[in-house]
């Protein structure tokens, strides 16, 4: 685990140091969502939520930090997430390192209502490391992700399952809105992702969104959309705006 998280921090270096060598070229972002509620591929993560992005990014490489608080509910999750990724044309590439403040840790059934940040032992982390790849053919594109390390879900064995996950989005124009239909599964069990047991499909989006200009130079984004989830039996519906300069 050691190994994993000095790698992550390596390349999270030559990122910085890249930048540091062309900041003339570099593409910074900056940006905060507000949502009804954090759904996030099908799963019921939290109310009211402010969800803030920084990013870099150079030459098709991003170092991006998001993370999550609740509003509504201060016992909600907090989340901080980094991911590395590199794409050219429709490939793209990358590893994400989720963190989150409470839960459980899959291997020794402890649970933490304050986890430590720097804690990264197999055993006690709440770290969880997801790789990603995937291509945008444009009308469509397609993504897969798996959990390749850190706190991962565990399979029937009690092993590490590997947990994975495959996306399907399409975007499209409809009555002056850009939409988004997305369909996601999880295809074989895991104990994350709702604890299916196989295949499932765990996510059907729908999402509408629109720019409302407020200056000639700033404007609002805001979306509104319909989630599913057949696994659970679920259903969402989800708002928000983002700011962004």
């Amino acid at each position: 685990m050691k190994k994993v998280e000095r790698l992550f921090c390596i390349a999270a270096v030559c990122m910085a140091a890249v930048a540091a060598n062309a900041q003339d070229k570099v593409e910074g972002t900056i940006a905060t969502d507000l949502v009804n509620q954090y759904i996030w591929r099908g799963q019921d993560c939290g109310d009211v939520s402010v969800q803030p992005t920084l990013g870099v990014a150079y030459k098709g490489f991003s170092l991006t930090a998001w993370g999550n608080v609740g509003i509504s509910d201060p016992s909600d999750t907090k989340e901080f997430d980094l991911t590395l990724a590199y794409t050219t044309g429709g490939f793209h590439v990358g590893v994400t390192d989720y963190w989150f403040n409470k839960g459980v840790n899959n291997y020794s059934g402890d649970a933490y209502d304050d986890a430590k940040y720097f804690s990264y032992g197999a055993h006690s982390t709440l770290h969880v490391y997801e790789a990603n790849v995937g291509y945008d053919f444009g009308p469509v594109a397609l993504n897969w992700y798996t959990n390749f390390a850190g706190n991962d879900g565990l399979n029937k064995s009690g092993k590490r399952a590997y947990s994975s996950y495959v996306e399907a989005t399409a975007p499209f124009k409809l009555a002056s809105l850009d939409w988004t239909a997305t369909v996601g599964a999880v295809p074989y069990a895991t104990s994350s992702y709702s604890r299916v047991n196989g295949f499932a499909v765990t996510n059907l989006g729908l999402k509408a969104s629109k720019a409302i200009e407020i200056t000639k130079s700033f404007s609002v984004p805001v979306f509104a959309g319909i989630t599913a989830n057949p696994s659970t039996q679920k259903a969402y519906f989800i708002c928000g705006f983002t700011l962004q300069p």
